[in-house]
C-alpha cells in the first residue's frame, strides 16, 4: 500500500484518516485471508500459479502511485537514500540469516525467511512513515529504489545466505522479478505520464486494490501450507517477530548514528523494518515450496500491526515532546542530542 501524494497527505487531515484506516484495515484483511486460506485450503487449489500475477498486480498500482518528484527526490538526498539502501540490504538480510540461525529453523523455513530480509522495502513503510510523523520524502524515495535494484540485488543475496539451506536459481529468480516486480512498476509509471488526469480520480482505490490483492496472496500461500501450518506456526511467528523488530530498532539507529535527524530516522526504522513480504512469497512459492512461503505470509500480517503500533508511539513522543517545549524551561524548539 504506497500513499498516492506524500505531499497531500502530509497536510491533509482527509489524507490523515483515510492512511490511518488503511493501515488498520489491512492487517485485518490479510488475517482474514490467511484464517480463510487455513479453514479452506481446497477453495484455492490450484491458485499457487496465479501469485505472480496478483503480486504483479499489485507492483503496477505502485508503479502508477509514482511521480517524477519521487525520482528528483533521490537527486537532491542521494546520501541519506544511499544510505537507506545499504541499510535495508545489509540489515535485513543478516538478520534473516541469523534469526533462521538461531532458532534453528528447519531448511524449508530457514530459507522463507531470509528471502523476506532479501526483499525490497515493503509497499505500506512510506503510508506509516507518514503516521509516524517521519520523513516521507526520504521514505518514498529509498522504497522506490530499493524496488527498482531488486533484480540485480535480491537473487544474489538470497544465493548467498540462503543457498546452504537449499538450492537458488538465482538467474531464474532474477527473470521472476522482472517480471513481476520491475516490469509491472514500469507500467504503472508510463500510465500515470501519459492518463495522469485519469489515474488521480483512481488513486484513492488502488491502496484498497493493492490490500485485496495481497489478502489473496496470502490466503492461497496458507492454502498451499495448511497441513504444516499447525506445527510450525509458532516457530515461525517467533522468527517473523525477531525479525522485523530487530530491523525496525536497527533502522532507526542507523539513520540516528548518520546524524539524519529525528524524521529521516523514523523513515529509516519503517524502509528498513518493512519487507515486500508479497514479493517473498511469490519468489518462495515459486522456487522453494509453499512452506518456505509461510514466513512471508506471517510477514505480511505482522509487519504492518507492528509498523501501526511504532507509529502510534513515536507520533506520541514528538507531540509529547513538542507540549514540552512550550512549557516554562522548554527547549524552545531545539532537537536534544541523543543520549
Amino acid at each position: 500500500m504506497r500513499t498516492e501524494q506524500p505531499e497531500h497527505l502530509t497536510h491533509d487531515v482527509t489524507g490523515d484518516r483515510s492512511a490511518r484506516r488503511a493501515v488498520t484495515v489491512f492487517p485485518l484483511l490479510v488475517l482474514a485471508a490467511g484464517a480463510l486460506g487455513l479453514l479452506l485450503p481446497g477453495s484455492f487449489t490450484g491458485w499457487g500459479e496465479s501469485v505472480p500475477y496478483l503480486l504483479g498486480v499489485v507492483m503496477f498500482c505502485m508503479g502508477v502511485t509514482m511521480t517524477p518528484e519521487d525520482f528528483r527526490g533521490v537527486a537532491k538526498r542521494p546520501w541519506a537514500v544511499a544510505l537507506g539502501l545499504v541499510a535495508h540490504y545489509v540489515i535485513m538480510p543478516g538478520l534473516g540469516w541469523a534469526v533462521a540461525h538461531l532458532l534453528q529453523l528447519p531448511p524449508q523455513l530457514a530459507a522463507g525467511v531470509i528471502l523476506v530480509g532479501c526483499a525490497p522495502s515493503g509497499t505500506a513503510s512510506n503510508v506509516v512513515t507518514y503516521l509516524a510523523r517521519g520523513d516521507v520524502a526520504l521514505s518514498v524515495s529509498v522504497a522506490t529504489v530499493s524496488t527498482l535494484v531488486a533484480p540485480l540485488v535480491t537473487p544474489p543475496l538470497a544465493l548467498l545466505l540462503a543457498g546452504e539451506y537449499l538450492p537458488v536459481d538465482a538467474g531464474s529468480m532474477v527473470t521472476d522479478i522482472l517480471k513481476t516486480v520491475l516490469l509491472p512498476v514500469l507500467a504503472g509509471l508510463v500510465v500515470r505520464l501519459l492518463a495522469g488526469r485519469y489515474v488521480q480520480r483512481a488513486l484513492p482505490v488502488l491502496p484498497w486494490l493493492s490490500a485485496l490483492t495481497v489478502s489473496v496472496i496470502v490466503a492461497v500461500v496458507v492454502a498451499g501450507s495448511a497441513d504444516a501450518i499447525k506445527s510450525a506456526a509458532g516457530l515461525v511467528f517467533v522468527a517473523v517477530v525477531l525479525h522485523n523488530g530487530l530491523g525496525l530498532a536497527l533502522g532507526y539507529g542507523a539513520g540516528r548514528v548518520a546524524r539524519l535527524g529525528e524524521p529521516a530516522s523514523r523513515a529509516m526504522a519503517f524502509e528498513v523494518g518493512m519487507q515486500n513480504s508479497g514479493l517473498a512469497a511469490s519468489l518462495a512459492t515459486a522456487h522453494f515450496s509453499p512452506l518456505a512461503a509461510l514466513p512471508a505470509a506471517v510477514f505480511s500480517v505482522w509487519h504492518n500491526i507492528s509498523g501501526a503500533l511504532a507509529a502510534a508511539w513515536l507520533s506520541r513522543r514528538r507531540g509529547a515532546a513538542r507540549r514540552a517545549e512550550h512549557e516554562p524551561g522548554g527547549t524552545g524548539g531545539a532537537e536534544q542530542p541523543s543520549p
